[in-house]
């Protein structure tokens, strides 16, 4: 089930501007706390013995409510249960991320077919700047995007160590230029299933700010960071602040 891995980042499609380049995640600039941090071995194997034990706890919570979801979307619209696509993570490195499919299969043509404009953005441009009222998210789909289930098979990602409890929600290749000189910082971490952006208003928030929060945790990391985080993330999904 583990997706085939690679440590070379291809080049970013035609619309975009340079590859991503992860040369200067050695700097020594890159971290303030110099005990605790993203190149710790706190965070190599306590966070990820963290992550190992809440995974497992995640799968035994949600197995029922998993299938009962991977049912309503099989009755209710054409395609597969689950969603993959390529993230860019940690050091550069791509994974396929899995996520329960809330769209309409061959979603990006639908703004263009039915000649709807979601405040006149393009497919590429809705993922950048998520709108409610998005025609290629269906019924079943929006409930799980508004009470954030959709993510919940990344609990896998977590249990293949592309991903982990808490970090930097994982970006697109043609989102990474927007990080601009953060870009760094993001790649200095794993991505996280929950993060500080993800508990502080999700998408209400632009992506400069986005950015600069995910900077903000890996220059600060430390465990106490991390339960902090994890705290807030019930009161985030249930008040369904930015989820959209």
């Amino acid at each position: 089930m583990n997706p085939t891995r690679t440590s070379t980042v291809r080049p970013l499609p035609a619309y975009e501007t340079a590859p991503v380049d992860v040369s200067y995640l050695s700097s020594p600039h890159l971290v303030i706390n110099p005990h605790e941090n993203v190149f710790s071995w706190k965070y190599t194997y306590v966070k990820r013995g963290i992550d190992l034990v809440g995974a497992a706890l995640l799968v035994a919570l949600t197995i029922v409510p998993g299938l009962l979801i991977a049912a309503a979307i099989v009755l209710t619209s054409r395609g597969p249960v689950f969603y993959r696509e390529e993230r860019l993570g940690r050091n550069g490195v791509l994974f396929r991320i899995w996520k329960f499919r809330t769209m309409f299969l061959n979603s990006d043509e639908i703004p263009v077919r039915t000649g709807i404009h979601v405040s006149g953005q393009s497919a590429l441009s809705l993922r950048f700047r998520k709108d409610p009222r998005d025609p290629r998210i269906t019924r079943v789909g929006r409930f799980l995007r508004q009470w954030s289930l959709d993510e919940l098979p990344q609990i896998l990602n977590i249990l293949a160590g592309d991903m982990s409890m808490v970090g930097p929600r994982p970006i697109i290749q043609a989102e990474a230029p927007k990080y601009a000189e953060r870009l760094r910082f993001y790649l200095a971490a794993t991505p996280g299933l929950s993060g500080l952006w993800q508990v502080s208003g999700r998408c209400m928030i632009d992506y400069n700010e986005r950015a600069r929060m995910d900077m903000t945790y890996v220059r600060r990391w430390t465990l106490m960071i991390d339960l902090g985080i994890l705290l807030r993330t019930v009161p985030a999904v249930l008040g369904r602040v930015g989820a959209w």
